[in-house]
């Protein structure tokens, strides 16, 4: 014990000595912004957290009753001290944060459930920053540009906000403006976050959050540039425009730069308002369809999938101008691209995952990296228990016993799940993350795992995987087999939609009839 505290001492001085060192040589970095304080108080939490690790559980035999009580209320503490940390150095840590809030089922609730407050807690730039930012990469005054610009912003995120202003010619825009001093804390934050995850990988060789600082590393130069993201919204307007329900702000590109974007302003209410879709009659059911439907094609079919679809980034409301509902989809800074050989070995593996086969299941697994890890891959991205997974994923609903039962295995095999990120290819991650916001939408509106979205995302994987195979063969015949073998597979899965609507029309017309016998109407 002494051996590993005296580790733990070292690891937290050679980081700091390494931080000081480096802020200290490299003129780029301007020690004021990254500050003593602010190394300081990560270095401080991390070597807390790890000593609570330390020396709270090791007297308590592993797999008790005990030891489970006190592993959660360990993490339980621990994730209010993260939480504490992300709030203090705002930016950068709090967008891992929220990374780490989405992983519902993978992590312990304990820690997504206290990080999730992280979304309301951004920080705000002033009026002041706010207008420095636009004279800066604008160069002009906000009354030049705009007849009249809010102060207070509509919403405010980690790395900017957002304000509504009008501009000279009458249109209605969204403005939305990078924090100042975000640009260049984010790269000392990334560098702070990969030594001390290293100094807790010396601690307990059996976690691997690597995954993390490297997601880190990747996306958020490609998040803190708005051209990027506005180049994004454009594509996947373009991408997805036969969906005449999705609609994506336009760019106004005359008037955007690196720092701020301006677009087309768009209202309604966020998704998982549901007293928003009552008051404005509002089908849930048809919102988690069409949820559903953008998120197949994107991923199964396309191959570029937004990444963020947090409920403050997915808008609903009825069209203005046909009184359809319209999903509005907001933030496209964060995208993945998957490879095609990814993608079609996803699609392989969510159709082994929905017509349980699972010989393929275990095959495309280990295509994907899982290796032994097989069925804590399925289960992960199902959000299953393995029973059903062997059951059948589509065959009936999660209950809420076995919803409990994922989420206290996120806290089991936590170590098992760290190091399964780190084999896995990087695409996944975000495919983790984009899976687990998606599943919370729809425990939100009561529409999780239903029949239905796994058929949508069995037609999205049969044109995929039917497309790859006309492309890759040069003969008619080969094409006009691998068509008609396309046609009769998406009406099989018409016809099994078809039998399951019939089959709960009859169930609904014998709930009714029991309870006219129960409840005979009053003479």
């Amino acid at each position: 014990m002494a051996r590993r505290t005296l580790k733990l001492a070292s690891w937290t001085s050679m980081a700091l000595a390494a931080s000081g060192f480096y802020l200290y040589s490299n003129k780029y970095l301007d020690p004021n912004d990254f500050g003593a304080v602010r190394v300081g108080r990560a270095v401080a939490t991390t070597a807390v957290i790890s000593y609570d690790y330390l020396t709270s559980l090791r007297s308590v035999p592993y797999g008790s009753e005990e030891y489970a009580q006190l592993r959660s209320e360990v993490h339980l503490r621990s994730a209010r001290r993260l939480c504490e940390l992300c709030c203090a150095n705002r930016g950068t840590f709090i967008k891992v944060g929220q990374h780490l809030a989405a992983l519902d089922y993978l992590l312990p609730q304990e820690y997504t459930s206290t990080l999730k407050v992280l979304h309301s807690q951004a920080p705000k730039s002033s009026m002041q920053e706010v207008s420095q930012v636009i004279r800066e990469d604008l160069g002009k005054e906000i009354h030049d540009l705009f007849v009249s610009f809010d102060d207070t912003p509509m919403g405010a995120a980690s790395l900017a906000q957002v304000h509504k202003a009008v501009l000279h010619d009458g249109r209605t825009v969204a403005v939305k403006v990078q924090h100042p001093k975000v640009q260049v804390q984010s790269s000392k934050d990334i560098l702070l976050m990969e030594v001390l995850v290293l100094a807790v990988k010396q601690l307990f060789p059996e976690f691997e959050f690597m995954w993390l600082v490297d997601e880190a590393k990747k996306n958020l130069p490609l998040e803190l540039d708005f051209l990027n993201e506005g180049r994004n919204a454009e594509k996947v307007a373009q991408m997805l425009k036969h969906f005449d329900f999705l609609k994506v702000p336009q760019i106004y590109w005359e008037l955007s730069t690196k720092r701020v974007l301006l677009m087309e302003f768009l209202d309604g209410g966020q998704v998982n308002d549901r007293d928003y879709m009552e008051r404005n009659k509002i089908d849930v059911n048809e919102i988690s369809r069409h949820l559903g439907k953008i998120y197949s094609e994107m991923i199964f079919v396309n191959g570029f999938v937004h990444c963020d679809p947090h409920p403050g980034n997915v808008l609903v409301r009825k069209g203005p101008d046909t009184g359809k509902v319209e999903i509005v989809l907001l933030d496209h800074g964060l995208y993945q691209v998957l490879t095609e050989e990814f993608r079609l070995d996803y699609c392989h593996l969510w159709q082994s995952l929905i017509w349980t086969d699972m010989e393929k299941v275990k095959k495309y697994c280990h295509r994907l990296g899982a290796g032994d890890f097989y069925p804590l891959l399925a289960c992960m991205l199902t959000a299953r228990s393995w029973n059903s997974v062997n059951r059948g994923i589509s065959q009936a609903p999660i209950t809420a016993s076995e919803n409990t039962e994922i989420r206290n295995n996120a806290a089991t095999y936590l170590p098992q799940i760290s190091q399964l990120l780190n084999r896995v290819p990087r695409q996944m991650l975000l495919i983790f993350k984009t899976n687990d916001l998606l599943r919370g939408i729809e425990a939100t509106l009561g529409t999780r795992a239903s029949a239905s979205s796994f058929l949508n995302m069995s037609r999205c994987c049969v044109r995929a995987l039917a497309t790859n195979n006309k492309k890759n063969t040069c003969s008619f015949f080969r094409r006009t087999q691998i068509s008609f073998s396309e046609t009769i597979s998406l009406w099989q899965i018409n016809l099994h939609e078809l039998i399951l609507r019939v089959k709960g029309l009859r169930l609904a017309s014998w709930v009714l009839a029991l309870l006219c016998w129960l409840l005979p109407a009053p003479h």
